[in-house]
Formats: structure tokens, C-alpha cells, sequence
């Protein structure tokens, strides 16, 4: 893990990268709950380029934009809400959740996925994009951010399959993702 190119500002400077990345990753998913989405950064960028329907979710609002619609008038919704508990979201509304730079703030991280495997339609994926315990993130703001095994656990726990966890970005960066088991076909 090379931290010879990582700068200060190494957060910033991949983030278009980054949601383009989410954007591939979930592209076939027309209905995209994200939550922990701070300004609605990522939300705005799927409903404006991926054309998809997308709810965020923050228990703070403070930095939500007031305009709800991006420059080809695709709209999206910033919801003040506890992750946690998504009473809003009926079972199997979305065919995707994401959570970015959020897992590792969250008070109750298993609630959080229990509620995400709860609202992922049989067959959805969740991606879980995260600072990784001793990236550069631990340097600059020495929060609590969780191993890979950690997450991957977490999220195997709550009932996911087919569960990835790795590292990108020179190792600054866990992306995991995991699917909400099929429908049992009887």
C-alpha cells in the first residue's frame, strides 16, 4: 500500500472518480436509497447522469441544496431521517442501497443494515464505500473506521450473500457490497 502519492487533499480529488465508480456499480438499479448522503453530492450525480430514482437520507439536513432537481430536471429527494429506522421505505422498495463515507459515523451500524436488507428488493445489492481503519482518513480525522473482515461481517450477519470487501484507491478506500438473497422459487 503506496501512501507516496496520497495528499491531504486525496478525498476531494477522487470523489468525481469515485461516483462515477458507484454510478457503474449500481447502474442496472432504477430505485436508490443512499444513506448517510451529508449534501446529496452522490444522489444529485445518479439522478442527473444515471437517470435514476434517488432518495438520500442524513439525520441532519443542514447541508441539503433547496433546489431537488438536477440541470435535465431529473428529480431526487434529501430526506432528515435516522438511517436506522426507515419507516418511509416499504419492504423491497429499492433495488439498491449505498452508503458512502457514513458506516463508520453511524451510532447503530447493524440497524442501519438490517434496515437496508429490508427495503433491497430480492436480488438487490447494497455497497458499502467506507474510510478503511489505518488509511489516510485515521491521519487526518482519527475517527473509528472498521477493518475490512469487520465490515464484511457485519454485513454477512445481517443476512447478505455473495459478499466482497476490498480496497481501492491505494488502499484509502473499502468498497463492500453484498446482495439481499433471491426469492426461494417454489
Amino acid at each position: 500500500m503506496s501512501h507516496n502519492a496520497v495528499t491531504d487533499d486525496f478525498y476531494e480529488t477522487i470523489k468525481p472518480r469515485l461516483h462515477r465508480r458507484i454510478g457503474r456499480e449500481v447502474r442496472v438499479a432504477h430505485r436508490v436509497l443512499d444513506l448517510g448522503c451529508g449534501s446529496c453530492g452522490l444522489v444529485r450525480y445518479l439522478a442527473d447522469a444515471c437517470k435514476q430514482q434517488v432518495t438520500g437520507v442524513d439525520i441532519t439536513s443542514d447541508s441539503f441544496p433547496s433546489r431537488r432537481h438536477t440541470s435535465n430536471g431529473s428529480r431526487y429527494h434529501c430526506l432528515k431521517h435516522d438511517a436506522a429506522s426507515l419507516g418511509f421505505a416499504e419492504d423491497g422498495s429499492a433495488d439498491a442501497v449505498v452508503t458512502v463515507w457514513a458506516l463508520h459515523e453511524m451510532a447503530k451500524p447493524k440497524a442501519i443494515l438490517q434496515e437496508a436488507y429490508r427495503v433491497l428488493r430480492s436480488g438487490g445489492e447494497v455497497l458499502v464505500v467506507d474510510f478503511p481503519r489505518g488509511s489516510l482518513a485515521q491521519r487526518l480525522w482519527n475517527e473509528k473506521y472498521f477493518r475490512p473482515p469487520q465490515v464484511k461481517a457485519l454485513l454477512e450477519g445481517e443476512g447478505f450473500e455473495q459478499v466482497q470487501v476490498r480496497l481501492i484507491e491505494q488502499g484509502q478506500v473499502m468498497w463492500a457490497r453484498g446482495y439481499r438473497p433471491l426469492a426461494n422459487q417454489t
